[in-house]
């Protein structure tokens, strides 16, 4: 089953990074969180990638197309152009770079992808959110409705310290980023049947998130997969610091390598 990732938006709360870089190659602990998300489908046995360029594409296109050469030592022949690879330790993976157009919306970008990923189901997620989601129960949880769409489902934290106060303002507990207001949100990693393309409608203007599946909610074809342990969605310098931190300190729960 391939893995479609979503990498061509162009990350604008992100620009402190983002000017130079596609949002998918900021890096956390030396690598783009691109890699991260590969390394958790990897660890499940998904080694084979599409990837949804847009914004910088090429910036992606040339990390992969040296990938081999920076996992490896080599012995070069300048003279005669020989190169002799030693102690090969890149990742098993096979991955399609498709240029899926600058401004392509998320469904547009996706609907692209479709000859490459035929009738099969396939993973579909973004390309900015890490997490310890076991993408073995997500499959299963996938094949046992029957549906087009699973979708993943988390409970974001909230962005302030919660306090229960008593009658005589006495604070009984205090709670430092607590669940939110109860609500769950679209994760992304996704388990998705060729169906799905049927729904996507408007070209590349098509924004995944909005009809195709809200119609596809309407017609029934939607469950969604509770994901109750670690979620984090890149979408600030804040979070790409905690990110950071994280790794840096030896407790990244999305490490499920």
């Amino acid at each position: 089953m391939k893995v479609v990732i979503l990498a061509g938006g162009h990350g604008t709360r992100l620009s402190e990074e983002t000017d130079v870089k596609p949002k998918p190659m900021v890096e956390i602990g030396g690598k783009p969180i691109l890699w991260h998300i590969m390394k958790i489908y990897s660890q499940y046995g998904f080694n084979e990638f599409v990837i949804l360029l847009g914004y910088k594409g090429y910036c992606i296109k040339e990390y992969f197309t040296n990938y081999f050469l920076h996992q490896s030592d080599v012995t070069i022949d300048i003279k005669n152009g020989g190169m002799e690879v030693h102690n090969n330790s890149s990742e098993p993976w096979k991955i399609t770079l498709l240029n899926t157009g600058m401004d392509s919306m998320t469904g547009g970008r996706i609907k692209r992808a479709q000859k490459f990923i035929g009738d099969e189901p396939f993973m579909l997620t973004y390309g900015d959110g890490v997490s310890n989601i076991d993408i073995e129960d997500l499959l299963k949880f996938h094949k046992s409705h029957g549906k087009a769409v699973t979708m993943t489902s988390v409970q974001p934290e909230g962005k302030f310290g919660a306090l229960n106060i008593e009658k005589n303002n006495k604070v009984s507990t205090f709670l430092e980023k607590p669940k939110g207001d109860g609500s769950w949100i679209n994760a992304g990693f996704f388990v998705c049947e060729a169906k799905v393309f049927d729904y996507i409608t408007e070209g590349d203007s098509t924004i995944f998130e909005q009809n195709p599946l809200q119609n596809l909610a309407k017609d029934g074809e939607i469950y969604t997969f509770k994901h109750d342990g670690f979620w984090k969605c890149m979408d600030t310098l804040k979070d790409k610091q905690q990110l950071q931190n994280m790794w840096k300190n030896k407790k990244a729960p999305w490490k499920v390598w």
